[in-house]
Order: C-alpha cells, then sequence, then structure tokens
C-alpha cells in the first residue's frame, strides 16, 4: 500500500535522524575518554536498557534445560556461542567506528560507512549460497569507486580516522551477517540485546588497562547514545519491513546531509563536495543491488 511506504520512509528518516544524532554525541565527548572505554559504556548501558529481553534467554539455558527438548536446548547453545563470538568481532568495529567518529569529519564517518551493505552482498554470496548476479558486481564497482572519491588517495593523505572507518565497514558486515544466521531462531530484540551484552564483555580486557574516570555528563551522553542507536536500528527494521530498498536505500542519504550540517556547524568541520558525492555514488550501488534484488525475488515467486 501507499501509506506503508510513506510511514516506512519516514521511519527511516528517523532513523537518518537518530545515527546522526549518535555521531554528534559521540564526536563532542571523544576528547575526553578512549574510544575503547566510550564504546564499552555505551554497550553496557545498551545491556541494561535491554536486559529484560536477554535476561530470560540466559537463565533458561542455565537453570531450565530440561523443558528444553535436546534439539532445540543445542540449537540455543550453539546460538549462545555465535552471540559470543559475534560480541567479539563487533566489538573490534565498534572500536574503530568510535575512534574514527572521533578524529575525522562525521561526514566521512557516515559516507564510508555506507559501503557496508555492499560487504554484506559479497558475504551473503560466500556464506549463504546467494548468488553473485551482474548487477552485484556492478554495483560493488560503483560503491568501490565511491570509496576511493571520499578519500581520494594520491590527492591527499589517508588518515587514521579514515583507515579506521574503512576497516571497521567489512568487520560491521560480518557481525550483520551473523545476525542473519542468529535471526533464524532468535527475535531480534534478543539479537539486539545479546550483543551489547557481549559486546561489553568482551571489551572489558581492553578497558582495564586504559580506564579513565569519566564525568557523570560522559555516562548521561553515552546512555543516550546507547537509547538513539536503539531507536535507530529498530526504526530500521520498521521502515524495512514497510518500504522496498528503492525507496529506504535513498533516504539514507539524509543521514550524510545531517552529519554534514552538523559536523561544519557544531565542530567546524570543512563542507567536503566530495565526500557527498562519493557518498551519493555508494547510496546508489546499495539502491541498485536493493532494487534487482527485490525484482528478481518477486519475479521467482510468482
Amino acid at each position: 500500500m501507499k501509506s506503508d511506504k510513506v510511514i516506512g520512509a519516514l521511519w527511516m528518516v528517523l532513523t537518518t535522524i537518530c545515527f546522526s544524532l549518535t555521531l554528534t554525541i559521540v564526536r563532542y565527548i571523544g576528547t575526553d575518554m578512549p574510544a575503547t572505554q566510550a564504546a564499552f559504556i555505551r554497550y553496557l548501558l545498551g545491556a541494561f536498557i535491554l536486559a529484560p529481553f536477554w535476561l530470560p534467554v540466559i537463565h533458561r539455558l542455565l537453570y531450565a534445560e530440561k523443558k528444553l527438548n535436546e534439539e532445540k536446548l543445542l540449537i540455543k547453545r550453539n546460538s549462545l556461542v555465535f552471540f559470543m563470538m559475534r560480541g567479539a568481532i563487533h566489538s573490534i568495529a565498534v572500536i574503530l567506528w568510535f575512534y574514527a567518529t572521533i578524529h575525522i569529519p562525521i561526514a566521512e564517518v557516515t559516507a564510508i560507512g555506507y559501503s557496508i551493505p555492499l560487504y554484506v552482498t559479497v558475504g551473503a554470496a560466500l556464506f549463504f549460497g546467494e548468488k553473485m548476479r551482474y548487477y552485484h558486481v556492478i554495483a560493488l564497482t560503483l560503491g568501490f569507486l565511491g570509496a576511493l572519491i571520499i578519500i581520494r588517495p594520491g590527492f591527499q593523505e589517508i588518515s587514521l580516522g579514515q583507515l579506521a572507518q574503512i576497516f571497521a565497514s567489512p568487520i560491521f558486515a560480518t557481525s550483520y551477517l551473523m545476525a542473519k544466521r542468529l535471526s533464524f531462531n532468535e527475535s531480534s530484540i534478543v539479537i539486539v540485546g545479546m550483543l551489547s551484552l557481549f559486546v561489553s564483555i568482551a571489551q572489558i580486557p581492553m578497558v582495564l588497562f586504559i580506564w579513565v574516570a569519566p564525568n557523570l555528563t560522559d555516562v548521561i551522553f553515552l546512555g543516550l547514545v546507547a537509547f538513539l542507536a536503539t531507536t535507530g536500528h529498530y526504526a530500521m527494521t520498521q521502515s524495512f519491513r514497510l518500504t522496498p530498498m528503492t525507496i529506504s536505500q535513498p533516504v539514507t542519504f539524509l543521514q550524510l546531509v545531517w552529519a554534514t550540517i552538523m559536523g561544519v556547524y557544531l565542530f567546524g568541520d570543512i563542507f567536503d563536495i566530495y565526500v557527498m558525492f562519493g557518498g551519493a555514488i555508494i547510496i546508489l550501488a546499495a539502491t541498485v543491488i536493493g532494487y534487482y534484488d527485490t525484482k528478481t525475488h518477486r519475479y521467482q515467486s510468482n
């Protein structure tokens, strides 16, 4: 229905606002504490927020095993191991993302992050047996071109912040692919909650060596980051449920617009037309994949 598409697009607008505000807050508090510690506090607070959803899962596995049949229990235990693995992998990506957000303009962080769906496409073909079609290759080529336009190797020095976000993107994609596998047996809210829990646990050894006593303001802001990020992921899920990728993906370009505006006016970032142009190309690539994948699935189901 047309109304569903409009509502889905509005959900994606909310997603872009939440994620842009998340970037802005992380950038604001980033100079006061190490990136690893900021990431740890953010996910720990997120774990507390979502505790009502992941605590019953842990309790069921530890104390109610007899109520589950052997096959179902094995699936749940395997999921628990997968939750742990995903938490360790995702924590690396988050630390790199926090570092990038602190050290480069938030518009660049956003634009480079648009490449994640392209990595997911490759991973889905490699690990889930999904077919790699000609338009995937075209879209991936466009995405690579967009990334080159943003970082412009040979025309400017590639910073550590840019490299951090470049490496974070495929690691995030790996985490999302693991989430897809977990979604076969677990609910979305449990997956998000367990991610917050195990990312926090995975970061404890690193945080112990660099811990700086945070002030109350920073903790409050990181709590707001946890709330905004969770809300953003929920809104994004709702958008995907109601709206075709051909509509939702172009709307995500608004995140780059918000990030550019906030970066320029709040942090004195320089407006970079290359970042906008490169980000637009990457979004076009993701939209091409979404459009043709949707079209192919509809054709196969008829």
